[in-house]
């Protein structure tokens, strides 16, 4: 039975991080193809898997494995080397930085262009496109370790999302008056600053569902996102690290959530 390149992909990471336990050490390419082709035949009760003794996964399910392999190696979830006897492929062991990801509790748990950009739907379904195509060259930018690049466009989509929840604001004759200071202003800095003093001073009047983490989910993510976007659109010399912005762009999720909720909420 053949499977798809997330399925081989998903066994994969839960063999090296031992969530699942096969019967070779996982820090060679060879091992680690059998301990998959150990776990689909365990998991399907399937004696296909299985020859002479040893577990082997078909032809087509070897050339994904490969392209799996390459593909946690470029993402930086593996290194090549295991240890000072044994430095190059086919030896790899877990990175510092895949390490957290694949221990990583987080509900908004990606790896690729295409799980991103479904974590994005399935909490945002009404997200406009202009602000997804943003995302996804952050993802694109992220799994080519092109890091500030990300950060630029993950904070254009965030400021995007924010601006399109004005124009909405803008277009309700009964809030416009009350946010009127915010279209006034010239910086999206200013416009932020303005909506989140005028926010505070009415928040009282949000229905619950608005005022729960408020604070956390759209001004503080807000705040970061947009100064990390900052140090790295501009000339600093500052760099994040890829952890930092594999956080961001979780984080850009729950943000959101709660821009389009608010867009709901001021809605003419």
């Amino acid at each position: 039975m053949d499977h798809s390149y997330e399925e081989i992909r998903n066994i994969a990471l839960e063999v090296i991080s031992e969530k699942e336990k096969v019967k070779f050490p996982v820090n060679q390419y060879q091992h680690l193809l059998i301990g998959i082709a150990e776990v689909f035949g365990r998991r399907e009760n399937a004696s296909e898997y299985e020859y002479h003794g040893e577990f082997r996964l078909s032809t087509s399910d070897s050339e994904l494995f490969m392209e799996v392999f390459w593909d946690l190696f470029r993402q930086g979830i593996i290194t090549l080397g295991h240890n000072d006897s044994n430095r190059a492929f086919p030896f790899f062991k877990i990175s510092h930085f895949g390490d957290k990801i694949i221990h990583s509790q987080s509900a908004y748990f990606f790896h690729d262009l295409i799980t991103y950009t479904k974590l994005i739907n399935d909490n945002i379904p009404n997200i406009n496109p202009v602000t997804l195509i943003y995302l996804q060259e952050a993802m694109q930018a992220f799994k080519s370790n092109c890091i500030l690049s990300s950060s630029v466009m993950l904070g254009v989509a965030t400021e995007h999302s924010f601006l399109l929840m004005l124009d909405v604001i803008h277009s309700n004759p009964t809030y416009e008056p009350i946010y009127q200071n915010v279209f006034e202003q010239k910086t999206i800095l200013h416009k932020v600053n303005k909506f989140k003093n005028i926010l505070d001073q009415n928040v009282r009047s949000l229905p619950p569902y608005i005022q729960e983490d408020l604070d956390t989910n759209f001004a503080g993510i807000l705040s970061i996102i947009r100064n990390f976007r900052n140090q790295s659109g501009h000339p600093t010399g500052k760099i994040i690290d890829r952890e930092q912005a594999y956080i961001l762009l979780q984080l850009f999720i729950p943000y959101c959530k709660k821009i389009y909720k608010l867009k709901e909420y001021y809605k003419p």
